[in-house]
């Protein structure tokens, strides 16, 4: 069985900063694309970074130069590093761990999501 433990989430002033992690355990290949998505009450979830295989990072235009995302293959973790938040990055902030190195399938796994609230 897979798991996917998300941790991070918090609340923190506009400006500041805050790292996600997402731990992965059970039958999972350490390697394969990881992304980070985020979604407000009653609004679609969208991509915030992913990471494929190897090493490729995608980034939203709306958090360009102000997240990172990075992985520890060894540890079966991804991490979203987010400098200067602003209020509009509230939001659950949900981890997405990819059955293939390259490309997201129907059958990739979801995190249970952590709650990130930047007040201004």
């Amino acid at each position: 069985q897979v798991q996917l433990v998300e941790s991070g989430g918090g609340l923190v002033q506009a400006g500041g900063s805050l790292r996600l992690s997402c731990a992965a355990s059970g039958s999972i290949f350490s390697g394969n694309i990881v992304g980070w998505y985020r979604q407000a009450s009653g609004k679609q979830r969208g991509l915030v970074a992913s990471i494929t295989s190897g090493g490729g990072t995608n980034y939203a235009s709306s958090v360009k130069g102000r997240f990172t995302i990075s992985r520890d293959n060894a540890k079966n973790t991804v991490y979203l590093q987010m400098n200067s938040l602003k209020p509009e990055d509230t939001d659950v902030y949900y981890c997405r761990w990819g059955k293939g190195p390259f490309s997201w399938t129907p059958y990739d796994y979801w995190g249970q999501g952590t709650q990130v609230t930047v007040s201004s």
